[in-house]
């Protein structure tokens, strides 16, 4: 007996009284069959399927059922010959006839090839443009989380503090342009593409040469021989040595600064023990590690900071999109894919605070500027809701992606 046939298969054959031997009346009733729905005694592919339409079994044109047969699918002529090991030119007499009998009582009684109506009721115009503004401003909120960090900036240990969240924005951009922009872009499917190993072998491959690399720079630095470094000679002078009092520099444009004499550097770089954060572009040894009460000008501020916030802007447009389609499908798929873009978002909007401070931003602009791209998620929302789900942003995609790994890896990682 097949392993495909059902429990209840076997119950239905045993209670017709045709399971054993096609003998006496089974026989009988079996030729019946043949001679009414076939020729010559036998029976064809072709012609059980005009035996399971009458039945009121046979399956809808167009309808194919994916994965394993098992009981409950609705199956075709072809594969109930399929499934017990005939071919579709083989013509069933009335000695086998029993044996596909089964399939065919399973299918009358179970009525899988029937066409299940799916009530499913999608919300209301109100309920998707309210729900969906609600779960974008709970989002758009983790853009203000730089300003638990405003009290520390002051604090002699801030430079361990931002040079680790530079670290957490750059795993945040690589990670989120590898596994989720780029394969969108692609339109790869998770669950089928399995391009997630794949992509853990890019991240991998790159963190593993970056290892590699900081360890024999770190080697090669004991022993003196040390010839590729981020320090010139004069970085280990005499203006070297450390305090932990901040001091305040002379005033620029009419704006008190402050510095802290421990990542001062005569050459215009910023240094947190060892690690250079951001190189400034004018040079100016007045505005290292310097953080002005009213901000400076904005042609003052380094170009990575700018590249942040339009990425970003791109990438919350595309994070509002996700949010208006999912809402207009349902509102728990919109609850769930708002839930997974905060837990993203998180670490994401406060490592790209850090970044604007770092690339020479007052605390003031770097939380105007954050969250103001993080206000792009509401454009992208009414996109979404308007556009419905059969806008694909495959380019966008692709660009955000492109954009967020020349930030982490070009201008983040070598400082």
């Amino acid at each position: 007996m097949a392993p495909g046939r059902a429990v209840a298969g076997l119950l239905l054959l045993a209670a017709a009284g045709i399971g054993g031997t096609a003998a006496g009346p089974g026989l009988a009733f079996s030729e019946d069959v043949l001679s009414l729905f076939g020729a010559n005694r036998s029976l064809s592919a072709a012609q059980l399927a005009r035996l399971l339409e009458q039945l009121g079994a046979a399956p809808a044109e167009g309808v194919a059922e994916q994965g394993q047969l098992h009981f409950n699918q609705c199956l075709s002529a072809e594969e109930i010959f399929s499934l017990h090991g005939f071919s579709n030119t083989t013509q069933i007499s009335s000695s086998n006839f029993s044996v596909i009998c089964p399939a065919v009582l399973q299918q009358l009684n179970f009525h899988p090839c029937e066409d299940r109506p799916k009530h499913k009721t999608k919300p209301n115009i109100s309920e998707v443009w309210g729900y969906g503004f609600l779960s974008v401003t709970i989002i758009n909120l983790a853009s203000l989380l730089g300003l638990v960090l405003t009290p520390l900036i002051k604090k002699s240990y801030f430079p361990k503090i931002l040079t680790f969240f530079v670290g957490l924005a750059i795993g945040t951009l690589f990670s989120n342009a590898i596994f989720q922009l780029i394969p969108e872009a692609f339109g790869f499917n998770p669950k089928s593409d399995n391009y997630v190993e794949k992509a853990v072998a890019v991240f991998g491959g790159f963190y593993v040469l970056f290892f590699f690399e900081r360890v024999l720079k770190m080697l090669l630095k004991a022993y003196g021989q040390n010839d590729h470094t981020h320090f010139s000679n004069d970085d280990f002078g005499p203006s070297r040595e450390k305090t932990h009092q901040p001091k305040t520099l002379p005033a620029i444009n009419g704006v008190t600064c402050y510095a802290n004499p421990a990542v001062t550097e005569p050459n215009g770089h910023i240094h947190f023990d060892n690690v250079s954060v951001v190189s400034l572009q004018d040079g100016k040894t007045e505005s290292s590690s310097c953080t002005c009460l009213k901000g400076p000008k904005l042609s003052k501020i380094g170009t990575i900071a700018w590249m942040v916030t339009l990425s970003d802007a791109l990438h919350n447009f595309i994070d509002g999109l996700a949010i208006g389609a999912s809402c207009t499908l349902s509102l728990l798929q919109g609850l769930s894919t708002s839930i997974a873009i905060l837990c993203e978002e998180f670490p994401h909007e406060l490592g790209d605070f850090v970044i604007l401070l770092s690339a020479g931003m007052s605390t003031r602009q770097a939380l105007l500027f954050n969250f103001l791209s993080a206000c792009s998620c509401y454009v992208g929302l009414a996109f979404g809701i308007l556009v419905g789900n059969n806008f694909a942003p495959n380019i966008i995609f692709a660009l955000a992606g492109g954009m967020f790994l020349y930030i982490s890896l070009a201008d983040m990682v070598r400082n």
